[in-house]
């Protein structure tokens, strides 16, 4: 019987922790969702939308918090934040912040890849 108890609390404890601590690529792939806008790994072309690479940590978390309350007014951006815990948006705005700032890479085709 204690061995079953054993095994359940493992599991529970599996289940609970954050899929962060478990998944060293999780932050990345949370934060996936915003190359398509903000380019690859947060550096987009031209500044438009704001490159995310290399921004302060708690300035990214208080804006993705203030998307999802809908103090900060968008189009887009409050509906992709709702979408997330706070532990997520702190694992993505983490993920930016540990990116090193730089041009935005050239398009598939631009470096002839096709």
């Amino acid at each position: 019987m204690k061995a079953i108890l054993i095994g359940v609390g493992c599991i529970a404890a599996l289940l609970s922790a954050p899929a962060v601590a478990q998944d060293p690529n999780a932050a990345r792939n949370l934060a996936a969702t915003c190359f398509t806008c903000h380019g690859s790994d947060g550096r987009s072309v031209g500044g438009v939308p704001p490159g995310l690479a290399g921004r302060d940590k708690a300035e990214l978390l208080q804006t993705l918090k203030d998307f999802q309350s809908g103090k900060r007014p968008a189009t887009i951006m409050h509906q992709h934040a709702k979408g997330y815990t706070d532990a997520q948006l702190e694992a993505i705005a983490g993920y930016f912040a540990n990116v090193k700032p730089g041009p935005a890479a050239p398009a598939p085709a631009a470096r002839g890849g096709y």
